[in-house]
C-alpha cells in the first residue's frame, strides 16, 4: 500500500492523497469477508455483498479525507451493505410468503364447507381477473395497488407521483369502468 505523504512531514499522509482502491480492497478483503459472513450468516452471499462494498468504495459520493481511516470506513461500509442485504432478503421472503398465500385458490382456514360455494367464489375471482385484463393498464394498476396491496390514497399518490385528488378521481373512474365490465359479463356480485 503506497500513500502519498505530506512534503513537510514525511510521516504524515497528505490530506488530499489519492487512494488506490484496488490495492486497499485487496489488502482488507480477507477480514472484510469475515465481517460480512458474521453479519449476514450466509456463506453463499459473501461474494455478492463484498462486490457491493467494492462498488460503493470505488463510486463513493464523498471522498475520504484521511487515507489512514480507510479500514474503518470499509468496515462501516461492509456492515451497512450486510444489513441492507439482510433487509432485502427479509423483504423477498415476505413477498414470497405473501405470494404463496395469495396464489392458493383458498386458504384452508377460509375454505367454505359447501363445494358449490367454493366453485362459485373461484369462478367470481376468475371473472374479476378477466375484467382487470380488459381495463386500461393504469386503471388496473391503481385498483390492484388499492385493493390487493391495501395502499392508502396518500401511499399511491407518493409512489406514482400524483396528487391525492388525482388518485381519488382516477380510482373512482377505474371502479366505474370495472363495474361496467363486470356488468357486461353478467357478474352481479363480487
Amino acid at each position: 500500500m503506497t500513500r502519498s505523504q505530506d512534503p513537510q512531514n514525511p510521516s504524515v499522509p497528505a490530506k488530499s492523497a489519492r487512494i488506490n482502491w484496488q490495492e486497499e480492497l485487496q489488502e482488507h478483503q480477507r477480514w472484510l469477508r469475515t465481517v460480512i459472513l458474521a453479519r449476514c450468516g450466509e456463506p453463499q452471499a459473501v461474494d455478492e455483498i463484498y462486490q457491493e462494498v467494492a462498488s460503493a468504495a470505488i463510486e463513493q459520493k464523498s471522498p475520504i479525507s484521511d487515507p489512514a481511516k480507510v479500514g474503518a470506513w470499509l468496515y462501516q461500509l461492509a456492515v451497512r451493505q450486510s444489513l441492507m442485504y439482510r433487509r432485502k432478503q427479509g423483504r423477498r421472503r415476505r413477498l414470497e410468503r405473501n405470494y404463496a398465500e395469495r396464489g392458493m385458490p383458498l386458504n384452508e382456514h377460509r375454505q367454505p364447507n359447501n363445494p358449490l360455494q367454493w366453485l362459485l367464489s373461484d369462478e367470481r375471482r376468475q371473472l374479476v381477473r378477466d375484467a382487470l385484463k380488459q381495463l386500461h393498464p393504469r386503471d388496473a394498476e391503481l385498483l390492484l395497488l388499492k385493493y390487493t396491496e391495501n395502499w392508502s390514497y396518500q401511499e399511491i399518490a407518493d409512489h406514482l407521483n400524483m396528487t391525492n385528488s388525482a388518485v381519488e378521481s382516477r380510482l373512482h373512474r377505474a371502479r366505474k369502468r370495472m363495474r361496467q365490465v363486470l356488468t357486461s359479463a353478467k357478474v352481479t356480485e363480487v
